[in-house]
């Protein structure tokens, strides 16, 4: 890792360099404007319920209503309809899956277009829901603006993507999320360490105690990011040697799904928190939190069922078995040992779904520890341990050090060769 930070510095690296540089540019953009306020609406301090996760992409920009204040959630909530879609649900949809090139850009705008369309709903519900304004036209000017914001953040994670480094919708989620992180630590700090609860010395060793686990909980996220199981296939009338002896594998994570599970259930468990908020309805709101908000056993139970629902429905979905025996086939490969065709389903099926469990369990472990936490340490809801957007930082920053990483090392390879 140091050794190619060192090499990142290479004069010959310039154009490198200026591509880190643009993308740092970009990000602080995002995070001056998710601290603009829309002017004609008051800030808002209630509590989020579900949308707490999104409020956390946002850098807090949902939670002051900002002009980002939906980040860019809308296209993501269309991205993952449109991978939907791309099943046999339309067939529309699945012939533009597989026209390859063409079939895939014809795919991006297409989930643009659902974005924009998105953003408008999603800001229109929350400035009704959320700004405490009534006037049609505040609720229409904001609801643009929201719309504009999303607008702009996609077309720099555009402009990040093709002359940056890394995926730049992914890198404004993930610099959403790391504007909340220091006010974990120094709120701990001030209640632990400042507070009239403990005394200084223990209250020192609760929150030295507090950072080592939160660095632990760190390590085993990568660890689970970067854990694969690999399966080792065989091509036809090919042999290991010809390869320098090199075994060649079909990889499958543990984790296939990321964190889209967890998204998807907290998207789920929104709609009626939202619904409820819009009517105004006293009964149907205790109803909610007693039953429905993830801090009451009964939400706690069905969050819980969800995640590890869509942890296997979306991995699946990405993974499909049937899909892959056939692109083994085409490729002249095969698993030894196991037949061609359904055999091979069967067996990719079996490994995929055991990785699923624990990949489920573990997306499970990381988004109940955050409410575990609140509930049973006595402090403020602003310190928590682990949590998914912990989990997007570490899976971002993992795949945006594999883009750089094997830049610079095509680079390295390139200057060999012209010696």
């Amino acid at each position: 890792m140091f050794s190619n930070l060192k090499q990142l510095f290479k004069r010959s690296n310039r154009d490198l360099r200026k591509r880190i540089y643009f993308t740092l540019f970009c990000l602080a953009i995002f995070c001056f404007g998710s601290s603009i306020t829309v002017p004609w609406v008051s800030t808002i301090y209630e509590e989020l319920g579900f949308l707490e996760i999104f409020n956390l992409m946002t850098g807090g920009g949902l939670k002051s209503f900002s002009i980002f204040a939906l980040g860019v959630t809308p296209y993501i909530t269309a991205q993952i309809i449109t991978q939907i879609l791309q099943m046999d649900i339309i067939p529309y949809f699945k012939e533009l899956k597989e026209q390859g090139y063409t079939g895939k850009q014809k795919i991006n705008k297409i989930t643009r277009y659902l974005g924009v369309l998105f953003a408008f709903l999603q800001g229109y519900i929350f400035t009704v829901a959320y700004s405490g304004t009534t006037d049609v036209l505040t609720i229409l000017k904001t609801t643009v603006v929201l719309t504009a914001g999303t607008c702009l953040l996609l077309w720099l994670g555009d402009q990040i993507t093709k002359r940056g480094i890394g995926n730049g919708v992914s890198l404004f989620i993930m610099a959403g999320i790391l504007q909340s992180m220091p006010t974990i630590f120094v709120t701990a700090f001030r209640e632990l360490v400042m507070g009239a609860t403990f005394t200084k010395v223990v209250g020192s060793l609760l929150f030295g105690a507090f950072v080592i686990i939160y660095l632990l909980i760190i390590i085993g996220m990568v660890w689970i990011q970067l854990a694969e199981r690999r399966i080792p296939i065989q091509y036809a009338n090919r042999t290991n040697s010809a390869y320098g002896g090199h075994q060649n594998y079909l990889p499958i994570k543990i984790n296939s799904a990321g964190v889209l599970p967890v998204i998807f259930a907290s998207t789920l468990l929104t709609i009626p928190v939202t619904i409820v908020n819009l009517i105004k309805n006293q009964k149907a709101i205790n109803f909610v939190n007693t039953y429905i908000v993830n801090t009451s056993l009964t939400g706690f139970i069905l969050y819980i069922l969800l995640i590890l629902f869509f942890g296997y429905f979306y991995t699946f979905l990405q993974m499909n078995p049937e899909e892959m025996s056939k692109n083994l086939s085409k490729s002249g490969a095969y698993i030894p040992g196991v037949r061609p065709g359904n055999d091979t389903i069967d067996y990719v099926s079996n490994v995929l779904g055991k990785l699923t469990i624990v990949g489920s369990i573990f997306l499970v472990i990381i988004a109940g520890l955050p409410i575990l936490f609140s509930n049973f340490s006595g402090l403020s809801n602003a310190v928590t341990i682990g949590g998914t957007g912990l989990l997007i930082v570490v899976g971002v920053a993992i795949e945006t050090y594999k883009q750089l990483e094997s830049s610079l090392i095509s680079r390295s390879h390139r200057a060999g060769i012209k010696r």
